[in-house]
């Protein structure tokens, strides 16, 4: 009986020990193993609010600056926390629908979790911010998180800025969890390439609240926060005042203007026409704005610069010349007695001058731009072998040398390469021995395939202001904090060709001559010598199905002064006719302002004139006004719907 007693206890023992063993173990489980528990109660009592970095901010040449940062505020939530919601009055503040706002949900707690703080609303405008704050104790799980955004104050540049925008699925995947859903990133321009340099690093900051959700500090003293810290500063070679004119020449224009300094390859401004105001991607309507501008048929987003590409016309002309003289096929006196038109390919060649002795020398040929000439010199080059295709490899090996038909390496991103045909190119269309400088005569005076970009004619010009040489272009001069980065980025490129400074001399001189006798005399500006190049390109587009031949496109080049040259610019008007026309005087008044500050009294009308011209097709601009009444038939329509909810 005692043993059977004994046996009882010993049982019972055994029960107890095994009900405390699995109690022990389910707390450990929960306590140690187990996180979803843990997570909640962190919710509960801990808030993780995220501080965004301001970027780094951009000054000019002169420490004017030119992209800032101001503050507007982002609708964050923590879904766990979404509790009792009026899910419809924040719906009407936020000016959505409730299936909106589930999506948004659902989106949320897929990426990110129901734990974690993301954004439910980005940069709100301010009205409703101010209605959002004023409920905000309304809506458990919401908060409002001040955001930087970036401002521009001289409302220019906007191709050369870029812009930030949200970023995608992607990125974040790519970045190995740096990104998360609701941080922005630069799109395009300067923020784009240079990111890493001005993002900065996001922080966090925890917070302690009571059970009635009342913040009462931070957690740990702070152990656990991370401070922001804000994106590094960029000093660019930019020339803020000289881009705002050249926006302002150009409204209402396609086209171009790229303007370096020859001595270390800064751009000092670059322009692309039609642009738009850099804030209008900025602010809370940016996604709106930004379907408007990729919509619009004069294309403003496009970066024409760096990315439009167009026959030189006779700017190619100087680089023929230098060709020509370098190979020994000409002398500076040799003449083409040109009567308005070229015979020798057995088609003619039409010419602009026809006056007895345009083209008597090398220096009026350039002055007065005759294509005759330049049509014979270009067969002298590539027949010199008596072998058209060696001839035209080296003319394509000198060309090269120039920067043409190559990306030059500009720190912007988007750049294209131009095009310059090779022998290759001409076998394949005609077949090999089965053509010859008649054939691509057309070169010689800066049509048939060649093409280059803005870029690439300002970076010639820098090429013969300096004797052979040129610095890889480039926006920003320095970053705060980098003392090498100027060395390591100013690349110089020498000429293989050892063209001679006689040579270069004689170009210059008749460049010279171009706008003190010659195409461009509307150019001159008293004091300064400016050699220049005027330029037609032939234009056409396809409308229906059919080629439509227009407007020819308006260019000029140049660099000034002719002594110690500080200014190399090139600009393309599309459609504007004759490069005097409207290329020459607005890179006139372009150089005027870089070199004196001002422009003269006596040439304001001159500046109004091309100001308040518009050249734009009448085609792009009935596009326009169809694509810009659809839009006012959408925008009433969502103004309806609004007022509906």
């Amino acid at each position: 009986m005692a043993e059977f007693h004994q046996s009882r206890k010993n049982i019972i023992r055994l029960i107890f020990i095994g009900v405390f063993a699995v109690i022990a173990m389910r707390l450990f489980y929960l306590q140690v193993i187990e996180t979803k528990y843990r997570q909640l109660a962190n919710a509960q009592a801990i808030v993780r609010k995220l501080i965004y970095p301001t970027r780094g901010i951009i000054y000019d040449r002169h420490g004017r600056v030119v992209v800032n940062n101001t503050a507007l505020y982002d609708l964050m939530v923590t879904p766990s926390e979404v509790k009792h919601l009026d899910t419809a009055f924040l719906c009407e503040l936020l000016g959505i629908d409730t299936a909106t706002f589930r999506e948004r949900m659902e989106k949320i707690i897929i990426r990110n979790s129901r734990y974690r703080q993301s954004v439910f609303a980005e940069l709100l405008p301010p009205d409703v911010y101010g209605r959002i704050e004023e409920n905000l104790y309304q809506f458990p799980g919401f908060e409002l998180v001040e955001r930087p955004v970036r401002n521009y104050p001289y409302h220019a540049g906007a191709h050369i800025f870029g812009y930030i925008g949200e970023v995608d699925s992607a990125t974040i995947r790519r970045s190995d969890g740096f990104y998360q859903a609701g941080d922005f990133i630069g799109k395009t321009g300067l923020e784009r390439s240079y990111e890493d340099v001005l993002r900065g690093q996001r922080g966090v900051t925890y917070l302690v609240r009571d059970s009635r959700n009342r913040i009462q500090g931070s957690y740990a003293g702070g152990m656990y926060d991370t401070p922001a810290v804000a994106g590094k500063n960029l000093y660019l070679s930019l020339d803020i005042e000289l881009q705002q004119l050249g926006e302002q020449l150009l409204q209402n224009k396609i086209g171009s203007i790229v303007a370096i300094d020859p001595n270390t390859g800064g751009i000092l401004a670059m322009v692309s026409s039609p642009t738009y105001d850099p804030n209008e991607l900025s602010g809370s309507e940016r996604n709106k704005k930004f379907s408007r501008l990729f919509t619009n048929p004069e294309l403003p987003l496009f970066n024409r610069p760096i990315q439009a590409t167009y026959p030189p016309g006779s700017t190619f002309k100087p680089v023929d010349a230098l060709i020509a003289l370098h190979e020994g096929v000409i002398t500076p006196q040799y003449g083409y007695d040109c009567r308005g038109v070229y015979l020798g390919c057995g088609r003619p060649i039409k010419c602009t001058e026809s006056f007895p002795g345009h083209a008597s020398n090398l220096y009026n040929a350039i002055a007065y731009s005759c294509n005759s000439y330049f049509s014979q010199v270009f067969r002298f080059i590539v027949d010199r072998e008596r072998r058209p295709a060696l001839g035209l490899a080296e003319w394509y090996r000198y060309v090269s040398d120039f920067g043409l038909g190559k990306k030059l390496g500009i720190d912007l991103p988007g750049e294209y390469s131009g095009y310059i045909p090779d022998t290759a190119h001409y076998n394949k269309i005609f077949g090999k021995g089965h053509w010859n400088s008649c054939t691509i005569v057309s070169l010689g005076i800066g049509q048939g395939e060649i093409t280059e970009t803005p870029l690439q004619l300002a970076n010639v010009m820098c090429i013969i202001a300096n004797h052979g040489y040129y610095y890889t272009p480039h926006v920003v001069d320095s970053v705060e904090g980098d003392p090498d980065f100027y060395r390591t980025h100013l690349v110089l490129h020498r000429i293989t060709a050892n063209v001679s400074d006689t040579d270069y001399d004689i170009v210059t001189r008749a460049m010279a001559a171009v706008v003190e006798r010659g195409t461009a005399t509307i150019a001159a500006i008293p004091g300064i010598t400016i050699c220049g190049k005027t330029g037609t390109a032939q234009n056409f587009t396809i409308i229906n199905g059919k080629r439509v031949e227009l407007k020819d496109h308006s260019l000029f080049a140049a660099f000034a002064p002719r002594e110690h040259p500080k200014i190399a610019i090139a600009v393309v008007v599309e459609n504007a006719g004759f490069g005097a026309s409207w290329a020459a005087p607005i890179a006139s008044l372009m150089i005027e302002k870089y070199l004196r500050d001002s422009i003269a009294t006596d040439r304001l009308p001159l500046l109004k004139r091309i100001s308040e011209a518009n050249l734009i097709p009448e085609y792009i601009l009935e596009k326009k006004r169809r694509i810009d009444s659809l839009n006012q038939v959408r925008d009433k329509l969502e103004a309806r719907r609004i007022v509906a909810r």
